[in-house]
């Protein structure tokens, strides 16, 4: 079965994790300044063939960086303006975006993967339902939110030899799963 099986319309919610899948992942780093964003190449124009078919676009992003001190809320609320800027400019939208600022060891409810973003989302936007929406990300804690939420999970990764466990479907890219669809 394919993901575009399903009867995807304007009353399903795409999920968006945002480092690995929408900009450059830094190795053992953070985007903490917008010098340091930058998309990785088609996926503003991914979004915008998944606004087509997606109701609803939201980012969900652990940014423990905050949590570290190595950056502030503002220096990142100023990151998010140059992405949203540069999605709409190639003709998409993003809905809302929602951050976890916490420590990953401090297991917060907020930081996938639990579920406190998706439920925060789903009481901003009553429509969205859970069994109709999809997680895109490049980690296994975006696969294991997606999980307990009853989503369809598609994994970022160009690697072949991830364990299939873990997600639905899995793209080597953003623009691979945006092109999966029909327009």
């Amino acid at each position: 079965m394919h993901l575009t099986d399903f009867l995807i319309d304007k009353s399903w919610t795409l999920f968006l994790d945002r480092d690995g899948v929408i900009n450059e992942r830094l190795i053992g780093d953070y985007v903490k300044t917008p010098e340091e964003f930058c998309f990785i190449p088609g996926a503003p124009e991914a979004i915008a063939k998944l606004s087509k078919v997606f109701g609803l676009i939201i980012i969900v992003s652990n940014q423990q960086g905050i949590g570290k001190e190595l950056m502030t809320e503002e220096e990142l609320r100023i990151i998010h303006d140059i992405m949203v800027t540069g999605i709409q400019e190639a003709g998409g939208r993003v809905n809302k975006i929602y951050h976890s600022p916490h420590l990953e060891r401090d297991n917060n409810p907020m930081r996938k993967p639990n579920t406190g973003m998706a439920l925060q989302a789903q009481k901003d936007f009553n429509e969205i339902d859970f069994t109709k929406s999809v997680m895109v990300g490049d980690g296994l804690h975006d696969m294991e939110f997606g999980r307990r939420l009853g989503m369809q999970r598609v994994f970022i990764s160009g690697k072949s030899d991830t364990n299939k466990d873990f997600f639905d479907y899995q793209f080597e890219s953003l623009s691979a799963f945006a092109n999966s669809f029909e327009f």
